[in-house]
């Protein structure tokens, strides 16, 4: 293990001359930068922050801390879930939250570029304005795009557009040496070198700080329809997953739920918006699927082709939401389904396990059994187009150590069931401080191994994010 120093009054002057008016210590720092959106992966304050405000001064405050071996925390909007930006040792923590301009597009290249610290939401909303669409689309619209390619998020339109490894083209990142380097470029294909630019996504902030970001757009399409689809059981609504895409109709989105989630997620908004039971008959999940397309005609073929198949499936309904306001209804109580369980629970783990689709109706039943022997209450929704599941452990009566030790049981059985059928420990959360020990059961040593030898290449003296994915404390 690296040994690190501790944030001197000498070396914070050195920060605040390198950063003037950008360097925040004692109590200037907000208590939130201790924790991310799942405190139970631990809080711990840093010593100092950095609200930055260009590369060239994140460069110049990464150079002061790697020569002092003072560790380094990157933060986004911090609504990670795996307690990726929790500065665990202290030191200096880096906020690029402001870092939020939209610097321009390329319209004729299908570009925009962007610094890290703009919103998911913003930079959607831009986009539409211009009559383009950025397709990834996690569910937590408030994240930063920054910490969305730190991660690999995916979202609910992944299932036909990919996730936001396949709209990153280039980017400009501080190693944590100091250097300013950038990858890749504005270009459609690349058999040039290794692919650094892959490399950096998804690496959740332990091989370098992302300071610019060009990414690919598309137009947007002129129609969207959604429909809720209702099922007796959960069993019924996923086994029609893998028939709805073995039929070519390729939805924008595919999502699942289950009942409980739906009602604790209308109790949050406020208002109903999926029905409860069909002529007397309770349902007991649903799922939800969006289509795009370019022209009505179009889609409404097929609308009616999905729901004629769905319908034979076992479908109870086809409910079809055709207007903005329906359409942003049923997503609005889809993308609350997190601070519903929040609101309700009192101490909340997750994993967003990834299976492949033919298996996603046996590893939910497996996972709601094994909760039950673990003495869990299990609550589940997510990506069924892509086999990207999200599966919550709550409790309002445990004690945390209680807890942690029945969460710990439980992801151990969970995870190898999952690697059994196929499966990896994330679909889009990532590793983190709180999955590393999973994912070593998962990939095995010597991936490990190869994965601790790249962060080494990358950052010498290990200080940028340290403790997180697959460097160990």
């Amino acid at each position: 293990m690296a040994s690190y120093n501790t944030l001197t009054p000498e070396l914070i002057e050195q920060l605040k001359a390198a950063a003037p008016g950008h360097i925040l210590t004692g109590e200037d720092i907000n208590e939130d930068y201790a924790r991310d959106e799942m405190p139970i992966y631990g809080k711990h304050m840093p010593d100092a922050v950095l609200m930055a405000s260009s590369t060239e001064e994140i460069a110049a405050c990464m150079k002061i801390c790697n020569e002092n071996l003072i560790p380094v925390t990157p933060r986004g909007a911090g609504t990670g879930l795996v307690g990726g930006c929790v500065p665990i040792l202290g030191g200096l923590l880096i906020d690029t939250t402001k870092m939020k301009e939209i610097i321009g597009y390329d319209l004729d290249n299908f570009t925009v570029t962007i610094q890290p610290g703009v919103l998911l939401q913003e930079l959607a909303d831009d986009c539409a304005k211009q009559g383009y669409l950025y397709p990834p689309d996690p569910g937590e619209k408030l994240a930063t795009v920054g910490g969305n390619v730190s991660t690999n998020a995916g979202g609910m339109r992944a299932v036909k557009y990919g996730s936001t490894r396949d709209y990153v083209l280039a980017m400009k990142v501080v190693l944590p040496t100091g250097e300013i380097t950038e990858m890749g470029a504005s270009v459609s294909k690349t058999s040039s070198g290794y692919s650094l630019l892959n490399l950096m996504i998804g690496s959740e902030g332990t091989l370098g700080i992302i300071t610019e970001l060009t990414l690919k757009i598309i137009p947007a399409p002129k129609k969207v329809i959604s429909l809720i689809i209702p099922f007796e059981d959960l069993e019924t609504a996923i086994s029609t997953v893998p028939v709805i895409k073995k039929a070519g109709l390729g939805p924008q989105a595919l999502e699942f739920m289950e009942r409980e989630i739906v009602l604790s997620s209308e109790r949050y908004i406020g208002r109903s918006v999926f029905p409860q039971e069909i002529e007397g008959q309770e349902i007991g999940a649903y799922l939800l699927v969006t289509f795009d397309g370019e022209d009505e005609d179009q889609l409404m073929e097929l609308v009616e082709k999905a729901c004629e198949l769905v319908l034979d499936q076992g479908a109870m309904d086809v409910l079809v939401a055709d207007t903005p306001a329906r359409i942003r209804d049923a997503w609005a109580a889809r993308s609350s389904f997190l601070e519903a369980i929040e609101a309700e629970t009192k101490l909340l783990d997750e994993c967003d396990v990834v299976v492949p689709v033919n298996k996603i109706a046996s590893f939910l039943t497996f996972a709601k059994q094994c909760g039950e022997e673990c003495g869990l209450v299990i609550k589940s929704f997510g990506h069924a187009g892509d086999g990207n599941l999200h599966i919550y452990q709550c409790s309002n009566d445990l004690e945390e150590a209680e807890f942690k030790k029945r969460v710990d049981n439980y992801f151990s059985k969970l995870y190898e069931e999952a690697v059994a059928c196929g499966g990896l420990v994330s679909g889009e959360h990532g590793i983190g401080r709180g999955k590393v020990k999973y994912l070593i059961d998962s990939v095995g040593e010597t991936n490990m191994a190869l994965m601790e030898g790249i962060k080494k290449v990358f950052d010498p003296n290990m200080i940028l994010n340290p403790g997180k994915v697959c460097y160990t404390m």
